[in-house]
This record gives C-alpha cells, sequence and structure tokens, in this order.
C-alpha cells in the first residue's frame, strides 16, 4: 500500500480551503441531515488552513485567521435568521477567505 502524498504547507490556497470547508460543511450538513459530519468538514478544512498558516504566518495571524474561521461559522447562524442561510454563509465565506487569502496566501 502506497503512502498519501499531502502538499507542503506552503503550497496550500487556503482561501480556498477556507471556502471549502465553511461551504462545505453547511451542505453537508444540510444535506445529510447530521449536522456533526458538516462539523467533520469544517473542522477538517480549519485544521488543513491552519496547518499552512502556521507554517507561512506568524504565530498571532495564525491565531487570528483561525479565530475568524470559527467565528464566521458562530456568526452564519444569527445572520441566516436576518437574511437567510445562503447569503449568510456566502457572507461570512467571503469574509473569511479574503481575509487568508490578504493574510496568508498573497
Amino acid at each position: 500500500m502506497g503512502m498519501i502524498d499531502i502538499k507542503n504547507a506552503q503550497d496550500v490556497s487556503t482561501a480556498t480551503v477556507v471556502a471549502g470547508g465553511l461551504l462545505g460543511g453547511w451542505l453537508t450538513a444540510r444535506e445529510t441531515g447530521v449536522r456533526p459530519l458538516g462539523g467533520v468538514v469544517l473542522a477538517a478544512a480549519g485544521v488543513w488552513a491552519g496547518r499552512s498558516w502556521l507554517a507561512t504566518t506568524t504565530v498571532p495571524t495564525t491565531v487570528g485567521l483561525s479565530a475568524l474561521y470559527v467565528g464566521a461559522f458562530g456568526a452564519s447562524h444569527p445572520l441566516a435568521k436576518q437574511i437567510g442561510a445562503w447569503p449568510s454563509v456566502l457572507a461570512v465565506t467571503a469574509v473569511a477567505s479574503t481575509a487568508a487569502y490578504a493574510l496568508a496566501d498573497r
């Protein structure tokens, strides 16, 4: 059995991973009806992005981006009551992935 090749942390587009985690986690929970499964997708993407942030930025930037990622997930819930689920998820994803691009990927 062969080993799995994992992309170098410095070569990962974390903005894409953040978007995939937030959108993918929400879609997984929505389509399966199993919210913890969506949480697994969200957590896996967060760990993947965090690994890259730690390798390419400073510890404070990694902590800030990680907090923003988790905060975006949390903020999407009350925001969804105001503007709807899809717009809420898209809005928080745009903010978090833009920050990841600006602070880590660029």
